[in-house]
């Protein structure tokens, strides 16, 4: 029994030893083939010089569509519905009548107004008239002190009912006036809110007006463009709605305070809207253009190496592949502006950039060369 426990370790012992000699023999040749690999035949690839063009530095935000004036139409008193005088969604002019109320009681109270008026009227050239005559009885002491001072006073009193009566007439016509509720604005209407017969109460919703012939945008930006930001700069927007379509306006106006949770500043942005397209609280990704460049560099996107927060690009120079750290600055579709790390004019790896190594010798091709 211990003669062949002695075999099988003698076996065992053999084994890893001639498994060993292999290893090291792979060894001595894989760094070979490996140098011969990186330093013999040159690895394809194609190049392209960086693109030189005008940049627009922009920031991308997201906003939401406002009406350029929105109200929500309400009485200002209580009253009957008793004809609704609007279509739900048409446009609608300044002062055009909305809803018209029970205007029943209130022409009765102007009606008491007016009557009151008259009275007052009357009693005032009364008392003037007394007033008069004491004055002239007074000189030949046919009145006394103060029965003239009396008729003095019932002048004066007469002509603050005649006054108080006035503003009664002013405050009826003006209820009057607001059975009729009109647009304050021409815009378009929204859905409406009552019936007619209905009972409706001062601050009650009667339906919506809204301008949306032009639409103003809100969103906001970081604080670190904020002396790049300035009215009139152009906007652009999309809606995910409208597909492709783009959407241009201009900055209107610019907060006046950075809102110090969130660091950003609030811009309202301006749209024509002659179509009706844009429609208030509609969600839009907005690209804000803060100025234009010149000389920027650009790169198709598939050169860029990332590196974790980190960027690349190889480089050919002197046929070999030359790994460079960049700097990135605006994004194109499709393409990347570069900053710092390449120059005007030399060739950068687009294709084949997965293959190569820095050092490596390279075989360039222009892009878009055919085989």
């Amino acid at each position: 029994m211990r003669v062949l426990t002695q075999v099988a370790v003698l076996v065992v012992v053999g084994a890893a030893a001639v498994g060993g000699w292999y290893w090291w023999q792979g060894s001595k040749t894989a760094p070979q083939a490996t140098q011969q690999g990186a330093g013999g035949q040159a690895l394809p690839v194609m190049v392209a010089p960086p693109r030189v063009a005008q940049l627009a530095e922009s920031i991308e935000s997201v906003g939401t569509a406002r009406s350029n004036e929105s109200v929500t139409v309400t009485a200002k008193q209580t009253g009957i519905v008793a004809k609704i005088a609007f279509e739900e969604g048409q446009k609608a002019r300044a002062g055009q009548v909305l809803i018209e109320l029970d205007a029943k009681e209130r022409k009765a109270e102007l009606d008491q107004a007016i009557a009151e008026l008259e009275q007052a009227k009357a009693a005032r050239d009364e008392a003037r008239q007394a007033f008069e005559r004491g004055k002239q009885l007074r000189g030949s002491g046919s009145v006394t002190e103060a029965r003239f001072e009396a008729l003095e006073s019932a002048a004066r009193s007469s002509v603050s009912r005649v006054i108080s009566a006035e503003a009664r007439i002013h405050g009826a016509t003006a209820r009057l006036e607001d059975t009729r509720i009109t647009a304050p604005f021409e815009g378009r209407l929204g859905l409406r809110q009552v019936s007619p017969g209905a009972l409706v109460q001062p601050g009650a919703a009667i339906t919506t007006l809204d301008d949306v012939s032009r639409i103003k945008l809100e969103f906001s930006v970081p604080e670190n463009v904020l002396g790049k930001l300035k009215v009139g700069l152009d906007v652009t927007a999309r809606a995910q709605a409208y597909g492709p379509r783009i959407f241009s306006g201009k900055i209107t106006a610019i907060d006046t305070r950075v809102d110090p949770v969130t660091r950003a500043i609030r811009v309202n942005a301006m749209f024509d809207n002659a179509d009706d397209a844009l429609k208030p609280g509609l969600f839009l990704n907005v690209v804000l253009a803060l100025a234009m460049r010149d000389g920027a560099l650009i790169v198709p996107e598939e050169a860029i190496v990332p590196e974790g927060l980190k960027a690349s690009i190889f480089v050919v120079k002197d046929g070999r592949a030359e790994r460079r750290d960049v700097k990135i600055g605006e994004r194109l579709p499709g393409e990347v502006e570069i900053l710092e790390g390449v120059g005007v004019g030399e060739p950068v790896i687009v294709r084949g950039v997965q293959k190569v190594r820095h050092n490596q010798p390279v075989a360039a091709r222009p892009l878009g060369a055919q085989s």
